[in-house]
C-alpha cells in the first residue's frame, strides 16, 4: 500500500465525473476507485483517504488484454480482444463490489478513440459489468499522467519532459514546474506510436538490427516538430531540465536492470537510470531470443514481443532530449484519476 500525496493538483478538466456507487455506512469514509482501459491494458487502483491530503491503496489490479490488437491493420476491436477486455473489466467490477467503492472514473483511451467500433464496446462493456467507460482525449491522458507523476519531479529544475510510452500512442508534456507538487503543463503532444502499433508493423518476436533502427528512426521523426520548440539544452541553461518516463516499458527496463527475481513496485517507482544504463539494458534485452526476453520474470511472455517496441520508442525519446539521468514513475493516469476524484468531491 502506498501514499501520494494530491495537494496542489487540478481536478480533472472537461471530464470529471463522480458516479456514485452503492454507499457504506453513513460514517464510513468514501472509497475512490480510478480505472484505466489502454490499447494494451486493464488497470484498476481502488484507494481511501488517508491523512495529510493523501490517499492509501487499498486493492489494485492489472491484466494484459490487448484490446488494440489488429486495430492498426483493420480499424476495429477485434471480437477476442472484446472477450479478453470485458473478462477483465468484471473482475474489476466484482473488486470495486467487494471494496464497496463510492466513486469512480473510468476512463479508456487510444484503441476506444480510433476504432470504429469502438462505441458499440462501450455499450456492451456497460450492458454487461456496470461499468460507464469515457473515452479521454489526448490531450487529457498527457495531463492526467501528469498529474500522477508530479510528486517525483525536482521542484529544483523549473523545467520537465514527462512522456507515457503506451500501447496505442505515445504521450509527452513539456512542463513548468513551479514548486513540491506542483507543475503547469505548457505544451503537450501524442504521436499515434504504441508497443502495440509498432510491434504489429514491424514485428516483436523476431526484430534483426535493421527493423529496430527502423523503428527508431520512424519515432524519432515523429517527435521532430515537438523537439524543435522544447530544447532540453536551453532548459537547462536557463531553468534546469528534468525527464520523467512513466510506462510499461520504463519501469521493466528498471526492474531489468535491478535484476529483479520478479517485478516490485516498491523499488521500482521513484527510481533513477542513468543513459548509459538504459543503452545496457536495452542492448541486452535485444541480444535476447524471444524465448529469452518470455523467460526473464520482470518482462514475461505477454510482454517479450512489445519490450523491442518499447525500447525504440524510449531510445528515440532519450536521443531527442539527452539527459544524463531518467527518472521512473510507476504511477501516472490512475492516481490522477484518484488525485481528481478526491478534489471533486471534497466536502
Amino acid at each position: 500500500m502506498s501514499d501520494v500525496s494530491p495537494s496542489g493538483q487540478d481536478s480533472p478538466g472537461g471530464g470529471t465525473r463522480a458516479v456514485p456507487l452503492p454507499q457504506r455506512g453513513r460514517n464510513d469514509p468514501p472509497i475512490y476507485a480510478a480505472l484505466d482501459l489502454g490499447t494494451n491494458n486493464c488497470r484498476l487502483l481502488i484507494a481511501e483517504p488517508s491523512r495529510h491530503g493523501t490517499f492509501r491503496i487499498v486493492d489494485a489490479f492489472s491484466r494484459i488484454v490487448r484490446l488494440g490488437e489488429g486495430l492498426a491493420s483493420h480499424g476495429r476491436i477485434a471480437d477476442a480482444a472484446i472477450e479478453r477486455t470485458i473478462e477483465a473489466l468484471q473482475v474489476c467490477a466484482g473488486r470495486m463490489r467487494r471494496r464497496k467503492v463510492t466513486h469512480i472514473r473510468a476512463i479508456a483511451t487510444e484503441a476506444c478513440r480510433r476504432a470504429a467500433n469502438g462505441p458499440e464496446f462501450l455499450d456492451r462493456a456497460k450492458d454487461e459489468t456496470g461499468i460507464a467507460l469515457e473515452v479521454i482525449s489526448p490531450q487529457e491522458e498527457a495531463r492526467l499522467a501528469v498529474a500522477g507523476c508530479t510528486p517525483l519531479l525536482d521542484p529544483d529544475r523549473r523545467r520537465a519532459l514527462v512522456f507515457d510510452i503506451g500501447g496505442g500512442s505515445t504521450e509527452l508534456a513539456w512542463l513548468s514546474v513551479t514548486g513540491p507538487d506542483r507543475a503547469e503543463m505548457l505544451d503537450w503532444t501524442s504521436l499515434r506510436l504504441g508497443v502495440v502499433t509498432l510491434a504489429e508493423r514491424f514485428g516483436g518476436v523476431q526484430v534483426d538490427d535493421t527493423l529496430y533502427a527502423r523503428m527508431v528512426a520512424e519515432v524519432r521523426d515523429a517527435l521532430v516538430p515537438f523537439a524543435e520548440k522544447h530544447d532540453p539544452a536551453q532548459a537547462a541553461l536557463e531553468h534546469g531540465f528534468q525527464l520523467l518516463g512513466t510506462s510499461g516499458t520504463v519501469t521493466t527496463l528498471a526492474a531489468v536492470r535491478m535484476d529483479l527475481p520478479r517485478y516490485d513496485r516498491s523499488r521500482v517507482d521513484g527510481s533513477w537510470m542513468t543513459r548509459a544504463e538504459v543503452d545496457r539494458v536495452i542492448a541486452g534485452i535485444r541480444a535476447l531470443p524471444f524465448e529469452g526476453r518470455a523467460a526473464n520474470p520482470c518482462i514475461g511472455r505477454d510482454r517479450a514481443d512489445l519490450v523491442l517496441a518499447g525500447c525504440a520508442i524510449l531510445e528515440a525519446i532519450l536521443d531527442a532530449w539527452p539527459e544524463q539521468r531518467l527518472r521512473i514513475a510507476d504511477r501516472g493516469l490512475r492516481e490522477g484519476v484518484l488525485m481528481g476524484l478526491m478534489a471533486s468531491t471534497k466536502p
